[in-house]
């Protein structure tokens, strides 16, 4: 009845086995310490609680993970700034590098250039199209 106890309460199989052997064998140990002999299965199973308890507390929560037997797949062109603007068509660069780098508005760089907004943003929509095509290009399949 211990071990269906402790099942109900999250412990797996084995585990609530081991632990209500181990709070059988203290309650032995206890018993006269017992004041009512017919509330002895309430007494085991909280001794068994109590058992249980202490040993999740020395228990880590956290397990370390393993190390990882390959190294991720990263696209190091991808993340080369330089080599990526220097593939752009200089008009396409400018409004890249104002915009992402140099953090103006669209507003800002139209007015800087005396385009309209719209050009500015369908530029950079444009832009980062080709550069995600040619980025895509030079990423190796995995096989």
């Amino acid at each position: 009845m211990t071990v269906r106890f402790l099942v109900s309460r999250g412990l797996a199989y084995e585990a609530a086995q081991e632990t209500a052997q181990a709070a059988w064998a203290k309650g032995w140990e206890r018993i006269s310490q017992l004041r009512d002999p017919a509330m002895v299965l309430t007494w085991m199973n909280s001794i068994a609680l109590n058992i249980h308890r202490s040993y999740a507390r020395r228990e880590p929560f956290l397990q370390a993970l393993p190390e990882l037997s390959t190294s991720p797949k990263v696209n190091l062109a991808a993340i080369d700034l330089r080599r990526i603007l220097l593939t752009c068509k200089r008009n396409d660069r400018l409004v890249l590098q104002r915009h992402y780098l140099e953090g103006f508005k669209v507003r800002e760089i139209a007015l800087q250039q005396g385009w309209t907004e719209t050009a500015v943003r369908i530029r950079l929509l444009r832009a980062r199209r080709s550069i995600g095509k040619r980025m895509s290009r030079r990423v190796p399949k995995a096989a």
